[in-house]
């Protein structure tokens, strides 16, 4: 018993920890046996002083009579169940991380509670099938991108996109990225890395996820007074998709119904003017992209591009190419029609 007897408040913490909450509480001759099955000796008048000296530590160490017994258990920690549960539900939808390394991420999350919790949350967790990132390296190269940010450095990776083999592939031929990294953005489920490339001279943004070989390089950033336009807090709000684009000032006529949606989109801040009874004005700064388009395109009748001209006119013609694109694929019997007679998938005359 003498070898583990100088750990025994060690093995105390570790017992209040790990085995109590306000739902599981000790008594002291649980306390007692715990102790001897890890070959510690103690008495009740010791484990008493113990308890004391936990509590000048800092742990929230409570007592309860109950009946004829005292009973005691941890009253708080760092995390309380409910945040340990968001922080759980933020991994679980990260994109950017990993199947693997979500399960090995909330096993530590739950660790910081107790047993009974644990085991609780543990049937309220589900790794859902949502999509997630196979690129193991993303993780690793968060820490990476950290360090050279904090250490004022360039870094150099490669960019992959996806082929028909459902392979990350370099692009341009394997060509390796060299850009100042600034900021690392969470939009809509993935991680961004927001960079200043110095062959184009211009901000870039790239996805973690789709970055490999990354390595720090002993060259300090640079692109630091074209940083200094941007709002990083507001980056995201104003790229659709995080793609690029000219940022323009636009102005959104909206039905009144749809102002929940435009503040969810851009904040409480968005200038919302009304006009007339049933609509409102939304004059906010956006990349223009194909994803923009899309987006006021997906809100249908409820939402128009009033100015500028030029951004409204070109929305219009990009509507126009596509209902003529499928006024072509249907002229040359493209277009597919699910058969009324049959729900088995066979072809009818307007199968291609």
């Amino acid at each position: 018993m003498k070898e583990n007897q100088r750990l025994k408040m060690l093995y105390l913490k570790q017992l209040f920890e790990e085995q109590t909450d306000e739902e599981h509480a000790l008594t002291m001759p649980d306390i007692l046996k715990y102790l001897e099955e890890n070959e510690i000796s103690a008495e009740r008048k010791m484990i008493y002083q113990d308890i004391a000296e936990l509590r000048r530590f800092g742990m929230d160490i409570i007592s309860e009579k109950k009946g004829r017994e005292t009973c005691y258990y941890l009253g708080s920690r760092s995390f309380e169940t409910a945040e340990l549960k968001l922080i759980i539900d933020s991994v679980q939808a990260a994109k950017f991380i990993s199947a693997r390394k979500s399960q090995r991420l909330i096993k530590k999350l739950t660790a910081l509670m107790s047993r009974p919790e644990a085991k609780e949350l543990s049937r309220q967790v589900l790794l859902s099938g949502r999509v997630k990132t196979m690129n193991e390296s993303v993780y690793y190269s968060v820490d990476l991108l950290h360090s050279a940010i904090g250490r004022d450095r360039q870094i150099r990776f490669q960019y992959t996109q996806w082929d028909l083999s459902k392979k990350l592939v370099p692009r341009h031929n394997g060509q390796f990225y060299q850009v100042s990294p600034w900021y690392l953005i969470w939009d809509d489920e993935n991680y961004y890395l927001v960079a200043y490339d110095t062959l184009d001279e211009k901000i870039k943004h790239f996805r973690l996820d789709k970055m490999i070989r990354l390595s720090v390089i002993e060259e300090r950033r640079i692109g630091k007074e074209a940083l200094r336009q941007y709002d990083a807090s507001g980056y995201s709000k104003q790229h659709f998709g995080m793609f690029g684009g000219e940022k323009r000032r636009v102005i959104l006529r909206c039905k009144n119904s749809f102002a929940g949606i435009i503040i969810d989109r851009f904040g409480r801040e968005v200038d919302l003017y009304p006009s007339g009874e049933d609509h409102f004005e939304a004059h906010v700064d956006v990349v223009i992209s194909d994803q923009f388009y899309g987006c006021v395109m997906s809100l249908g009748e409820g939402i128009r591009i009033e100015a500028p001209q030029s951004v409204a006119r070109e929305f219009d013609e990009k509507l126009q190419r596509i209902h003529e694109q499928y006024q072509e694929a249907e002229l040359g019997g493209q277009s597919f029609v699910p058969s009324a007679s049959s729900n088995t998938g066979e072809r009818n005359g307007k199968f291609a």
